[in-house]
């Protein structure tokens, strides 16, 4: 609120201010400690549009091949598609639910010369960020790292949207933090945030009229969202702890039942976004059921991603994968997330344990 109170005070409502310039400032600190000065950010009205202007960096055109995850939300893809790129979607593993390294290998095989890969943590979970930077340096490809779902969540090499070409966070209303609805758009060099900050602010020439000589967006972030940011990045461990405890509880809980927590390496800290299991194959009890309980007793579930290469905005384009069924595929016909607010007290927490119990 004190955040909020000064932009009003101060009369910076609009989407450029103090706020906007902390909190990129701030979200820098966070992600690169005192290398952050050399990094440079643009506080945007979402992760998609974070995606989009990524995506325009990466020199992607009309026709240009991106390699895109397959088990993901449809912003990625759609960011891809609205600089006319063909996306072409690349199976997921079992042991991160994320982009498969050796996957990719055979997409780049297929398509040689692609410009472009999009990589998301799952759920906040890392993927095999460094294989995958390698593979994409070796094929002279960009790495746009989507971390819409990992902010806070690490590899001993550092935090997640900060390996990529190009990085990207969400702060929607669900994410770890939170600016109401928001982005950010995480690159390296002073240039490249400045024909970024161009594009958000409907290219806008530097002449004393106005001037347009490029196709712009109206996508900066508000002077307002920016201070709700600035005070939530105050508790973002704390929340991340939080989620943590939920994970583990849920994952002690069902430790009898036939179904596995959503998985991650050892070596890496997912920040626990969201709580998901997958029931076991064969079991009787399906995700439908699970979610039909929970619905019955007022609780919100949610199947995982649809895979995008099972969407029908996708159906013409290509999937490379490795085995015959697909992983992402077999993980959304078994899967679910379950309940993961911070908010969500023990006795919310137990309730909800109980019931998915009591579909066994």
């Amino acid at each position: 609120m004190e955040f909020i109170r000064e932009a009003f005070v101060r009369n910076w409502v609009a989407p450029v201010g103090f706020n906007c310039d902390g909190f990129e400032q701030e979200m820098l600190q966070y992600l690169y400690g005192d290398d952050g000065k050399n990094h440079q950010a643009l506080a945007l009205s979402s992760c998609t549009a974070a995606l989009h202007l990524a995506v325009k960096l990466a020199g992607v055109q009309r026709g240009d091949v991106v390699f895109c995850s397959d088990l993901t939300f449809v912003a990625a893809a759609n960011a891809i598609c609205y600089e006319g790129g063909i996306p072409v979607f690349v199976d997921c593993e079992e042991d991160t639910w994320n982009m498969d390294p050796e996957a990719l290998e055979k997409a780049f095989a297929k398509y040689p010369g692609t410009k472009a890969v999009v990589l998301i943590h799952l759920y906040g979970v890392p993927a095999k960020i460094g294989k995958i930077r390698d593979i994409c340096r070796r094929n002279g490809a960009l790495l746009i790292e989507d971390a819409a779902e990992a902010l806070g969540a690490s590899l001993p090499e550092g935090q997640c949207g900060t390996f990529g070409d190009f990085g990207t966070i969400s702060f929607n209303g669900n994410k770890i933090i939170t600016t109401s609805g928001g982005g950010i758009l995480i690159c390296h060099g002073q240039e490249e945030r400045e024909r970024a900050l161009s594009w958000a602010t409907q290219s806008r020439e530097r002449v004393p009229w106005y001037q347009h000589e490029q196709l712009g967006y109206n996508y900066r972030l508000s002077n307002i969202c920016a201070g709700i940011g600035r005070g939530q990045l105050r508790h973002l461990e704390e929340h991340r702890a939080r989620k943590k405890e939920i994970y583990h509880i849920y994952q002690e809980a069902f430790r009898e039942l036939p179904v596995t927590m959503n998985p991650w390496l050892p070596d890496t800290q997912p920040n626990f976004w969201l709580s998901c299991l997958t029931v076991n194959r064969g079991c009787a009890a399906e995700p439908g059921t699970l979610l039909s309980a929970l619905e019955m007793q007022n609780m919100e579930g949610r199947h995982i991603w649809k895979p995008m290469h099972l969407q029908p905005l996708f159906a013409d384009r290509d999937f490379i994968k490795l085995r015959e069924t697909a992983v992402g595929a077999d993980i959304f016909l078994r899967g679910l997330c379950l309940p993961s607010d911070i908010k969500m007290t023990r006795q919310d927490q137990q309730r909800v344990i109980d019931t998915v119990k009591g579909c066994f």
